[in-house]
């Protein structure tokens, strides 16, 4: 079977799109209705039948990231762009890409520029205990008042990499934030592989790369969110956390997440997954 998962995280239609380009390179993804709001500001961009692209005047990081600044501004100040963060991100299509642009990192789906994000397994084995027990999992709750999936089961610790933040140093900073996991123990984490989504949302396109991690956590340690994005967390079999991913109790990326760490514990079975090689590969349109 399909996952809902696996089929969400390539739930793209490029046609409903026009590509948005600084230069030559493509940095994202502009829906059609969008594309008509972007017209008031033709001396920022060029608006063609098969793309959008920034005038060419705007000819550097300075220069783009002014640019588009004010656009944003303007169209958060009309609700076009919610969940405003005050987070900085960077417009490159690669994490070690040096930055075309900086934006708000609430208008990165608004204009679908790549972003990028570290997800936590965490996991309590019990191999060493008088009475062995089958490894389970910390899964978080988000808050409802999360701008984006509300109330929806995630991993223990997962957050969006800013722009000035190294993968290790977001995973760190988000495992105390979210988690209390302090610094000492978080920099045991190992990594898994990276995730790759591509799909739509309903304040525009999530192009974004996570980077998973696991972390064993003591059999007496317990979660306490510290920032107030976590409604509550819970320690979970790995029998309830497959059923959550297979409900679509689960966020999109802690879904694929979670699955990377059973497939590699070999905890499920690939077979029960089809289609899970493809989000480990970069989308190609």
């Amino acid at each position: 079977m399909t996952l809902p998962c696996i089929t969400d995280a390539r739930r793209f239609d490029a046609s409903a799109h026009l590509p948005f380009f600084f230069g030559d390179e493509r940095v994202g993804w502009i829906r059609h209705g969008d594309v008509a709001l972007l017209a008031r500001w033709p001396d920022i961009f060029e608006i063609a039948d098969a793309r959008v692209t920034l005038a060419a005047q705007f000819d550097s990081v300075t220069a783009r990231s002014a640019a588009l600044a004010a656009v944003i501004g303007a169209l958060a100040a009309e609700g076009r762009i919610p969940g405003w963060r005050n987070e900085t991100y960077a417009i490159r299509n690669a994490f070690d890409a040096a930055p075309l642009a900086f934006i708000e990192r609430a208008a990165s789906r608004f204009f679908g520029t790549m972003t990028y994000a570290v997800h936590l397994n965490g996991v309590v084995e019990y191999a060493g205990s008088a009475s062995p027990r089958a490894p389970q999992l910390w899964i978080a709750r988000r808050s409802e008042t999360k701008a984006t999936d509300p109330g929806m089961l995630d991993n223990v610790v997962a957050g969006g990499i800013g722009w000035g933040f190294g993968i290790e140093a977001t995973l760190v900073k988000e495992c105390w934030e979210e988690a209390g996991i302090a610094a000492e123990l978080a920099s045991q984490a190992r990594p898994g592989r990276t995730v790759h989504v591509l799909q739509s949302l309903p304040e525009g396109t999530q192009a974004e790369q996570i980077f998973v991690y696991d972390l064993l956590l003591p059999a007496d340690f317990a979660p306490h969110n510290q920032d107030g994005e976590v409604g509550e967390h819970r320690l979970a079999r790995i029998d309830e956390a497959a059923r959550w991913i297979e409900e679509g109790k689960m966020t999109v990326d802690a879904s694929l997440a979670t699955l990377d760490l059973l497939l590699r514990r070999q905890w499920i079975d690939e077979d029960a997954c089809e289609g899970i090689a493809a989000i480990f590969e970069p989308p190609t349109l």
